[in-house]
């Protein structure tokens, strides 16, 4: 099993297809690695040679963010603007859809399971 920027990547998948589980890597940016890299994309992982392998890892450290790095970036992005205090760092914080979203009906699954809230009770009910 192949280890590309620290993830194991599948032996029995297709290259193209097991290079998208390096977070950040979708199946267009991994065609254009290996297409960069002159591996064919229905080579399977455990066909690379050590070569195929370092070649992979040398165009992503040069020109692709991923993996923790990634990650980091957006955390301090989402934690920047919760610092700023703008509306979406606000709706960030208080765990509610930050694009816009209709929140009366929807929004389930950003804001969590049903608080039901007590109703009014009318006037015949207290009859």
């Amino acid at each position: 099993m192949p280890r590309i920027a620290g993830v194991d990547v599948p032996a029995n998948k297709r290259i193209e297809i097991g290079l998208t589980y390096i977070y950040g890597i979708g199946r267009s940016v991994s065609k254009m690695i290996l297409e960069e890299a002159g591996i064919d994309v229905n080579k399977r992982g455990s066909e690379l040679t050590e070569a195929d392998m370092a070649n992979i890892r040398k165009i992503l450290e040069a020109k692709y963010k991923v993996e923790g790095d990634l990650r980091k970036d957006l955390s301090m992005n989402i934690k920047r603007l919760m610092d700023l205090g703008c509306y979406r760092g606000q709706r960030h914080k208080k765990g509610l859809p930050v694009r816009g979203q209709n929140t009366r009906s929807n929004a389930r699954t950003r804001k969590g399971p049903k608080k039901t809230v007590a109703g009014k009770k009318s006037i015949k009910a207290m009859k």
